[in-house]
């Protein structure tokens, strides 16, 4: 029992002897490892990117007045429904039922027993939108 317990100590004792701290060092250097690193890590990185980005800007659409006064009335109009939505400050009467080609919005208002039926469908991209305006009380 004497050995079994003296040779425990011994090599515990000596796994203590030869252990050393752990100190823990950062590669990169925006996490302050050393900046010599940077030049390296960004290489093994552009390596391994497998997106190239094109620089062809050929290809944008530039927007013609027309273009710009259509998508700038859209804007105007769906901001006027919103604040009416949200401010709690419209007037069904100045809204009239029925079918409006407005830019590229197909705006169709028509009265149901609730109040006001908003349908707003986009001719470009065909998303459409629903909105109930009740009756004010």
């Amino acid at each position: 029992m004497r050995t079994v317990l003296l040779l425990t100590f011994l090599c515990t004792s000596f796994s203590f002897a030869f252990s050393q701290q752990m100190v823990y060092k950062p590669i990169n250097s925006s996490f302050g490892g050393d900046t010599y690193n940077y030049n390296w890590l960004l290489n093994s990185a552009n390596a391994q990117n497998q997106f190239k980005v094109s620089m062809n800007y050929g290809n944008l659409n530039q927007n013609s007045p027309i273009g710009s006064f259509q998508d700038n009335l859209n804007r105007q109009l769906l901001n006027n429904i919103s604040n009416g939505l949200f401010g709690n400050n419209y007037d069904q009467t100045t809204m009239q039922p029925g079918v409006y080609n407005l830019g590229s919005l197909n705006v169709s208002i028509s009265e149901y027993y609730g109040g006001l039926n908003i349908v707003i469908i986009d001719i470009k991209t065909g998303e459409q939108t629903n909105i109930n305006l009740p009756n004010s009380y």
